[in-house]
């Protein structure tokens, strides 16, 4: 259990996280594509940037600072969509008209949360793992 809280965990393990991303990209687009929930431009965009950002921690050298630049622009676009889309959910709970959605499991407040943070973590992997070349 103390490996979790381990930073050197992830880094080490940073094609597999990639890789776990790609796979939640995929199973989120897969869920809007069969109807399974509701078409959402907010959501379209973190799952595609989440994937993007996997596929670039796939890549031989994510270290590298061109690779690391890339990640942030779009980790950039990913997380500010994130937000804005969680933040409305608190402007709803200021004004006291906030509800969750019945299915729970796709409550845009809860997963545009979870979007951000994984958002945010994949581009902080990029610049935890060390550039394999000496011109990184």
């Amino acid at each position: 259990m103390k490996q979790l809280f381990e930073l050197n965990t992830y880094v080490d393990r940073v094609r597999l996280i990639g890789f776990i991303a790609i796979i939640i990209s995929i199973v989120a687009w897969a869920s809007d594509l069969t109807g399974l929930v509701y078409e959402c431009p907010y959501c379209r965009t973190q799952r595609t940037v989440i994937g993007i950002l996997g596929i670039f921690l796939m890549l031989p050298n994510p270290g590298h600072w061109i690779v690391r630049y890339f990640a942030t622009v779009i980790g950039f676009l990913g997380a500010h969509v994130a937000a804005e889309q969680n933040f409305r959910g608190w402007k709803k709970i200021s004004a006291g008209t906030f509800t969750f959605n019945e299915r729970i499991y796709i409550d845009s407040f809860i997963l545009s949360g979870c979007a951000l943070f994984i958002i945010v973590a994949l581009v902080w992997l990029h610049y935890l793992v060390k550039p394999t070349s000496s011109e990184a």
